[in-house]
C-alpha cells in the first residue's frame, strides 16, 4: 500500500495514529538531526519530521532525497508543538513523524521552481508541461474546471436534459472557420473534417425528437491564435424543441447565476435578471456588441449637430451616412498630452483617421483639436448639447457606424482602464440580442451571415430578406460578462424553404447547397420542430472565473500561441509509409 490518506484527510483527529502518505517532495529543510519535508499530494502539504532517534534508517535515507523525489512515507500523526502550526495550509496543525519510507523514484533538478510561484517562460512551462501541472496554481485552475462542469452537468441532468455525444470525425461543411481535415484511408482522395461545433448534428437531434440535448463538446478551428483561443477548444453546447428565445435565456441565466454564486462567492452579480440590450444599442452606447458595463460611460450620437458644420472630417461622415459620437469623461480636462496621443492610438489601431477631443478647463477655457471650426452658435450649441461643465474632456469619433463606434468604443476602454474604472467584485453579465442576420464579406461583397446560416430572421423581419435583406434582424442571444463574450446563440431556422432562402442570399447555389448541407436540408423536410440553443466557451468561461489572463492557464495540455504542442513536438512529420497509405503526396514548401 502506497498511501491510507491523503494530505486533505488530516488533522488532530488523526494524532497517534500511523498512517501512510505517497507523493513528491515539495521542500526539504535540514535542521541539523532533524530532517524537515513537505510532502505534496494532489490535495496539498503535509509536513515530514525525519528524526533519527525514531528510524535511523529513514534519516539516512532523507540525506539524500531532493525536490522532486517520489516518495512514500509511514509514520504517526502529531500535533505541531506551539507556536509553529501553519495557519496557511489545512494539515497545519499536524506533522508526521516518520518511521518508514521508500523512495519510489528519485528526480532531475526541474527546468524551473515546482514549490514557488515565480514567473516563468511560457514556452518552457509548455514544454515541460507535466512539471507546470505539479505547482498549485494549475492544479487548482483544474480543479476549479473540473467543479464547474460536474455543475453543468448535474444543473442540464436535472432540467430534463440529455447529454448525448456527437461524432468527431464528420463532413466539411465550412460555416466560417477554416476546418482541419482527415484525410480518409479506405476511400482514397476523401477528407473528414474536425468539427467546428457540433452545430448541425444538434440540430439533427433536435429533429430526432430528443427535445432536450447538451455536450461537454471538443471542437477545432484551424485559426491563428491569440490569449483566449486553442486550435482545440471545449464548449458547453446546448440545443431545445418547442421553446422561444426567452425560454433559452431563462434557462442559461439561472446556470450562470447559480456558478457565479458557489464558484465566486466573494463577488456580486450587478444586475438580477441580467441586463439585456439590441446589437443596435450596444453599438450606438458602447462601441462594442460586448460592451463591459460595470461603469458608466456611455456615447452621444451628435451627428445631427455636425451635418452641417465647418469641421469636413464631421460633416462629410455625416453626409455620407456615417456618424459622429461623443464620449464626456467628467473631470478628467487635465489628462496629458501623452495620455490623449495614447489614446489617439487606440481610436485608430480600430480603423479611425484620428480621434478628436475637446476639454473645458477649471477656469472655462476650451482647448480643442477641432472647435474653431464651429461659429460661436455651434460651439455653445455642442457644448450645451453634451453638458460639458468645467474640468471635462469630451472625445469624438466620426466614420461610418461600425468603425466610429468601434474605434470609440476601445478608447472607452482604454480610459476605463487608465481611471482604474473596472470593479473586479462585479460581475455584470449582459445578454446581447437583435443582432444583423448578415454583413457582407469583405473580399468578396457577398452576404455572409453574422452568426451562422441556420439563424432565424425575427419573424417581423422575413419579409426583408425578398427587398433588403441587409436590414434583417436575427433572433440571436450572445452573453457577456464584463466585457467578454462567454457564449452565443440562437433560435435557428427549422423550414426547409427559409433555409434555402437564406442559403440564396448567401450566394449559395443550390447544387452547393445540396451539396455542403443536403442532410440538413432533407431532415428539415420530415417535421423538424422549433428548436434553437447556445453554446458557452468553457474555456474562458473558466479563465475568467480564475482570474487567469488566457485560457492556456486553465488547460491541461494547451498549444503555444502558433498552435504547435512543445511538449509532445506536434505537429510532426509522418513517414512515406504513412503518407502512402493514406493517399498523400506533398508539395515542396516554399
Amino acid at each position: 500500500m502506497f498511501r491510507s490518506h491523503f494530505s486533505s484527510e488530516l488533522s488532530k483527529k488523526l494524532v497517534g495514529e500511523k498512517i501512510t502518505l505517497a507523493g513528491w517532495v515539495h521542500r526539504r529543510r535540514d535542521h541539523g538531526t532533524l530532517i524537515f519535508i513537505d510532502l505534496r499530494d494532489r490535495d496539498g502539504l503535509t509536513q515530514i519530521v525525519f528524526d533519527p532517534e525514531i528510524s535511523g534508517d529513514a534519516h539516512a535515507l532523507a540525506e539524500g532525497i531532493r525536490s522532486e523525489f517520489v516518495i512514500s512515507i509511514t509514520g504517526k500523526v502529531a500535533a505541531r508543538p506551539e507556536g509553529m502550526i501553519n495557519k496557511n495550509i489545512s494539515t497545519g496543525e499536524v506533522e508526521v513523524h516518520v518511521t518508514d519510507m521508500k523512495i519510489l523514484n528519485p528526480a532531475k533538478t526541474p527546468p524551473f521552481e515546482i514549490d514557488q510561484e515565480k514567473d516563468v517562460n511560457e514556452e518552457l512551462r509548455l514544454k515541460y508541461r507535466y512539471l507546470d501541472l505539479r505547482r498549485e496554481r494549475l492544479q487548482n485552475n483544474l480543479k476549479l474546471r473540473h467543479q464547474v462542469i460536474k455543475h453543468i452537468r448535474d444543473y442540464f441532468s436535472d432540467n430534463g436534459f440529455l447529454e448525448i455525444e456527437t461524432p468527431i470525425l464528420i463532413k466539411g461543411t465550412p460555416e466560417g472557420s477554416r476546418e482541419y481535415l482527415v484525410p480518409s484511408r479506405l476511400h482514397p482522395g476523401n477528407f473528414y473534417v474536425l468539427p467546428q461545433s457540433p452545430q448541425q448534428l444538434k440540430q439533427l437531434c433536435m429533429v430526432g425528437g430528443l427535445e432536450r440535448y447538451f455536450q461537454i463538446a471538443r471542437c477545432f478551428r484551424d485559426e491563428d491564435q491569440r490569449g483566449d483561443r486553442q486550435p482545440e477548444f471545449t464548449q458547453l453546447d446546448e440545443e431545445l424543441s418547442f421553446v422561444t428565445q426567452e425560454d433559452i435565456l431563462k434557462i442559461n441565466e439561472g446556470l450562470l447565476v447559480e456558478l457565479s454564486k458557489k464558484f465566486l462567492p466573494e463577488k456580486r452579480i450587478a444586475h438580477e435578471p441580467f441586463v439585456r440590450m439590441t446589437w443596435k444599442e450596444a453599438m450606438d452606447n458602447y462601441g462594442s456588441d460586448k460592451p463591459d458595463i460595470r461603469f458608466d460611460l456611455s456615447f452621444v450620437d451628435v451627428s445631427a449637430l455636425m451635418k452641417e458644420s465647418g469641421f469636413k472630417v464631421f460633416s462629410d461622415a455625416v453626409k455620407n451616412g456615417g456618424v459622429v459620437k461623443a464620449l464626456k469623461v467628467s473631470g478628467k480636462a487635465d489628462m496629458s498630452r501623452k495620455q490623449i496621443d495614447d489614446l489617439t492610438e487606440v481610436a485608430k489601431s480600430k480603423g479611425a483617421k484620428g480621434l478628436a477631443y475637446l476639454a473645458l478647463d477649471q477656469n472655462g477655457e476650451v482647448k480643442s483639436t477641432f472647435l474653431k471650426f464651429l461659429d460661436e452658435n455651434g460651439q455653445k450649441e455642442l457644448l450645451k448639447f453634451l453638458g460639458v461643465n468645467k474640468s471635462d474632456i469630451v472625445f469624438f469619433s466620426a466614420g461610418d457606424f461600425v468603425t466610429a463606434c468601434e474605434s470609440l468604443g476601445q478608447v472607452r476602454l482604454a480610459i476605463a482602464d487608465m481611471l482604474n474604472m473596472r470593479d473586479e467584485n462585479i460581475l455584470a453579465y449582459l445578454w446581447i440580442t437583435e443582432f444583423p442576420m448578415f454583413e457582407r464579406d469583405k473580399e468578396t461583397g457577398n452576404l455572409q451571415a453574422m452568426h451562422h446560416p441556420f439563424t432565424r430572421p425575427m419573424d417581423e423581419d422575413i419579409h426583408l430578406l425578398d427587398k433588403d435583406p441587409e436590414k434583417a434582424r436575427a433572433v440571436t442571444h450572445d452573453i457577456v460578462l464584463n466585457g467578454n463574450e462567454i457564449g452565443g446563440g440562437s433560435v435557428r431556422i427549422h423550414e426547409r424553404d427559409l433555409q434555402e432562402k437564406v442559403f440564396t442570399l448567401m450566394n449559395i447555389s443550390g447544387e452547393d447547397a445540396e451539396r455542403r448541407f443536403g442532410h440538413i436540408l432533407e431532415a428539415f423536410s420530415y417535421g423538424a420542430p422549433p428548436h434553437g440553443g447556445i453554446a458557452w466557451g468553457l474555456d474562458r468561461l473558466v479563465m475568467l472565473f480564475a482570474h487567469e489572463p488566457n485560457i492556456r492557464e486553465v488547460i491541461a495540455f494547451p498549444k503555444n500561441q502558433t498552435a504547435q504542442d512543445l511538449m509532445l513536438g506536434a505537429p510532426s512529420p509522418v513517414t512515406e509509409k504513412e503518407l502512402k497509405e493514406a493517399n498523400i503526396s506533398l508539395r515542396p514548401v516554399k
